[in-house]
């Protein structure tokens, strides 16, 4: 499918290439590296984006990230190492598609966090900035308001908090979940005094 080298790269070991890539800066060492796991990594864009021209695209764009790591990172083991640069990149990909700050999975159940004023409704990004909102915030565990806190306000993804946090990832989850809940809660109540 694709192919970066049409050189046997069979030839030399992953470390060997990395070496060689490394000493003499030429890209056909990358490439050949590249080109023997690059269906793993079009798989792996394949899963995340499901989209196949935005896989191939997504491809090319992770083949020019290695290349510059290549230059200055030590790499023990290349294709795990690809496969985490892979993931990590479709994640961020997907997190970019949302140019603004991604509040849909409260704003599909919890029609409460939507902001009512002159008659007219506002989305949640502006119930973001209210002061229901963050009076609510402060009401909270201080675990949940600091995950959402960093999930909404500063866009980390669940890995970026959990290195945040020294939380396990499935604590993150869990705080973020239960505090979309207690939030939704509190902004009721509020709501509720309100009419």
């Amino acid at each position: 499918m694709f192919q970066f080298s049409r050189k046997n790269p069979g030839q030399l070991s992953d470390e060997e290439l990395i070496s060689l890539y490394r000493k003499q800066g030429e890209i056909k060492h990358a490439g050949m590296l590249f080109d023997r796991y690059v269906d793993l990594v079009y798989g792996v864009c394949l899963k995340y984006l499901k989209d196949r021209e935005e896989s191939k695209d997504a491809v090319m764009q992770i083949f020019e990230k290695i290349i510059e790591e290549l230059r200055h990172r030590e790499v023990q083991n290349f294709k795990s190492w690809l496969y985490v640069v892979t993931k990590n990149f479709c994640l961020m990909a997907l997190r970019n598609k949302k140019s603004t700050v991604d509040i849909t999975e409260i704003t599909e159940k919890n029609q409460s966090f939507l902001v009512e004023s002159s008659g007219q409704m506002h989305p949640i990004d502006e119930a973001l900035h209210s002061k229901t909102l963050k009076k609510c915030l402060e009401e909270l565990p201080d675990e949940q308001k600091q995950c959402l806190e960093l999930f909404y306000y500063k866009e980390k993804c669940y890995k970026e908090i959990s290195e945040i946090t020294n939380y396990e990832m499935n604590r993150v989850k869990s705080y973020l979940q239960n505090g979309k809940r207690n939030l939704k809660n509190c902004m009721e109540k509020y709501d509720e005094q309100d009419r």
